[in-house]
C-alpha cells in the first residue's frame, strides 16, 4: 500500500492564521483545491510554484478526501 502524504498538511497559527498548509509553507490547502477545481493542471501548476513537489500536491487530494469522511466533530476541552 502506498505511503500516506496527508503528513504534509500542517497546522500552525503562525502561518496563514492556522489554515491547514502544505509543508509549513503559506500554499493553503483550501486556495490549492479551488485552484485544482478552476481546472489548472498538476504540471503548470508545480512549473508555475518550484517549492512544491508532485507529492504536495496529492497531499492536497487525499486531506480533502480525509475531510470528506468526516461524520461528526466534536470540540475538546483544554
Amino acid at each position: 500500500m502506498p505511503q500516506s502524504l496527508i503528513n504534509r498538511i500542517f497546522r500552525d497559527t503562525e502561518i496563514c492564521h492556522g489554515k491547514p498548509t502544505i509543508r509549513g509553507l503559506s500554499f493553503q490547502v483550501d486556495a490549492m483545491l479551488e485552484l485544482m477545481g478552476s481546472g489548472i493542471t498538476k504540471e503548470d501548476f508545480l512549473k508555475d510554484n518550484p517549492d512544491l513537489q508532485k507529492g504536495d500536491f496529492l497531499a492536497w487530494i487525499e486531506y480533502a478526501a480525509k475531510l470528506i469522511q468526516i461524520k461528526s466533530i466534536y470540540r475538546i476541552a483544554s
